[in-house]
């Protein structure tokens, strides 16, 4: 059996290396093989330079799109180099873990789900202040927000929405027409993945987040895309 990992690069220069790194050291069930896409989504820095000196370059499929089209446009590209079984998004960031790609993968393995999601969210407290206080509190709220807004629209019970690390049927999503090019990706695939009535598994998953001065790069704006979004893909297919 085969996952296929997709990894959409922008401007990461500064961890895109150790994250493949972690991505080929990180161990799958047993009989379980990785291909592994990377799709550099017209970086301006030196991402494509870190991917194409990387140790394991000869062991993964890579893309350049020659200018900046988004998260989502990026992910549809790896999607055409997928095969396999399972399909999974990872960040080209340090915020995500792959060595949780086994707890993943479990639900599927086992036939007792067609989609994953990792939520972060689960028992994650906010904290204004102090030592351990939350790394963008606001971003928290509004991920819980987005998340209560989609379980109300589709009658689902997601903790964690927007997360990143989203695993799939390779079936299942082939036949998903998928439309957005930013980060709307994740309402739009959240949406009509309920829509078609496929039940989404939740697994807690270990996360690191990170700041706007790490590079961090979604915003308030894209909130309001999600809002949109999601509202959107109720009525449209």
């Amino acid at each position: 059996m085969k996952l296929s990992v997709i990894i959409p690069v922008f401007n990461e220069e500064k961890t895109v290396k150790t994250l493949l790194e972690r991505v080929f050291l990180a161990k799958l069930p047993k009989n379980i093989k990785k291909k592994v896409i990377v799709v550099d989504d017209g970086s301006n820095d030196s991402s494509e330079f870190r991917i194409q000196s990387s140790e394991f370059r000869k062991k993964f499929k890579f893309i350049s799109h020659q200018k900046n089209l988004g998260k989502g446009a990026a992910i549809r590209t790896g999607l055409m180099h997928a095969t396999g079984d399972y399909v999974i998004i990872q960040d080209a960031d340090l915020e995500y873990d792959p060595n949780d790609y086994a707890k993943l993968l479990e639900p599927l393995i086992k036939r007792k789900a067609k989609v994953v999601f990792g939520t972060r969210l689960r028992s994650y407290p906010l904290k204004i202040w102090g030592k351990n206080k939350t790394v963008l509190p606001i971003h928290l709220v509004v991920n819980k927000l987005l998340t209560f807004f989609t379980n109300i629209l589709f009658g689902s019970n997601l903790t964690d929405m927007e997360t990143g690390y989203k695993v799939f049927d390779a079936k299942l999503i082939n036949k998903i027409d998928l439309k957005s090019d930013g980060f709307d990706f994740e309402p739009e695939i959240t949406a009509k993945i309920l829509r078609m009535g496929t039940s989404i598994v939740e697994v807690p998953i270990n996360v690191k987040p990170r700041t706007y001065n790490e590079g961090k790069k979604i915003g308030w704006k894209d909130g309001l895309i999600a809002i949109w979004a999601l509202i959107k893909y109720r009525v449209v297919r």
